[in-house]
């Protein structure tokens, strides 16, 4: 499709969000009409994400996307203040003998300077973390941060409704070839295009629609907010242990684990104590500090191997734009734009 027309986006999340809005700026772009589903503004997974950021991913399309959206936060004073971007350093271990060359060369391309290519023992000495893998190579970046996925969702919305794009509350109950959306009280809508970004009730959707599935899967995300005697601290991942956080605030952390709660319903998600447990121990002996929990937050987020968020075709001119898998933050900016140009030509 070139050019005008009229688009469906059926999803209310940041992805959903921030896609309706891409197509609505484009000079020739189309009618849009988003669908954001019966309970906007609910604890979703871009309500609930810790919204970690940063140029540097283990797989370079992913790398060129999150290089590509940060260096629009940078550029942009105005979206850093809409998305509550917060600077500060990030690192990422990685496990031993993993070549990270080619997604460092894309950070450099995209992001001069904005990466650099480390080791263990200087991240542990630089920020007195322990238990590192010896010999484990790492990247640091000094300027990446942190942004709320659900501001950044509300500030699309408004900017959505500004250009003219048409934002509409309610359960949609089916999406199929012609392409239509069919809401629950009966009615169907034609469009040249349908796109399905419902996060975790994607495949819900397509099942419920008699269409093919994507693959996508749901899964539990967690993390607990704790106080923690320690300030200046990066963002952080360790493949080798799974830990990762990021500050916030003065003493305040973010920390969790991946969970392993498979294809749970999104509507009945309850905090997995035991896991909240072991990320306390397992960051007090990382940070070499007492961790504090104060509150744990479950939510959920559409998986997908390999991970990605990016434009797929379904049939009949219906796609869907979804399985960030809990990562979506990072990409989105640029996603969404990759998006545009697939559907738009």
């Amino acid at each position: 499709m070139s050019g005008g027309g009229r688009i469906a986006v059926v999803g209310g999340g940041v992805a959903g969000a921030v896609l309706a809005l891409r197509l609505r700026e484009r000079r020739d772009g189309p009618e849009v009409e988003l669908f954001t589903g019966p309970d906007a503004g609910r604890a979703d997974a871009s309500a609930a994400s810790g919204g970690m950021v940063r140029a540097f991913e283990t797989d370079p399309e992913a790398s060129r996307l999150a290089a590509e959206s940060l260096a629009e936060l940078r550029g942009d004073a105005r979206l850093r203040e809409r998305a509550r971007f917060r600077e500060h350093a990030a690192v990422y271990v990685a496990r031993p003998g993993t070549d990270l060359a080619a997604s460092l060369a894309v950070v450099e391309e995209v992001l001069p300077g904005a990466a650099e290519l480390t080791d263990a023992g200087r991240i542990a000495r630089e920020y007195g973390l322990h238990g590192l893998t010896a010999g484990a190579p790492g990247v640091v970046e000094r300027r990446a941060g942190h942004l709320s996925p659900d501001a950044l969702r509300t500030a699309a919305l408004e900017d959505l409704a500004k250009l003219g794009g048409a934002v509409r509350a309610g359960p949609v109950a089916r999406v199929g070839d012609g392409p239509s959306v069919k809401l629950a009280d009966g009615s169907a809508r034609g469009f040249d295009a349908v796109v399905v970004a419902a996060g975790a009730w994607t495949e819900r959707l397509l099942a419920a629609s008699g269409l093919p599935g994507g693959g996508f899967r749901t899964r539990q995300i967690q993390y607990t907010l704790c106080r923690a005697a320690r300030d200046a601290l990066p963002s952080f991942v360790d493949e080798e242990s799974g830990l990762y956080g990021r500050p916030d605030g003065p003493g305040r952390l973010l920390l969790g684990l991946p969970t392993v709660r498979w294809d749970v319903d999104p509507d009945a998600t309850v905090p997995d104590r035991v896991l909240a447990a072991r990320v306390v121990e397992d960051a007090a002996r990382f940070l070499g500090t007492p961790v504090a929990p104060e509150r744990t937050v479950a939510s959920f987020d559409c998986f997908l191997d390999p991970p990605g968020l990016e434009l797929r075709p379904v049939a009949g001119g219906v796609f869907t734009f979804t399985g960030g898998s809990g990562g979506a933050a990072k990409t989105v900016l640029a996603a969404a734009r990759a998006a545009v140009r697939a559907l738009t030509g």
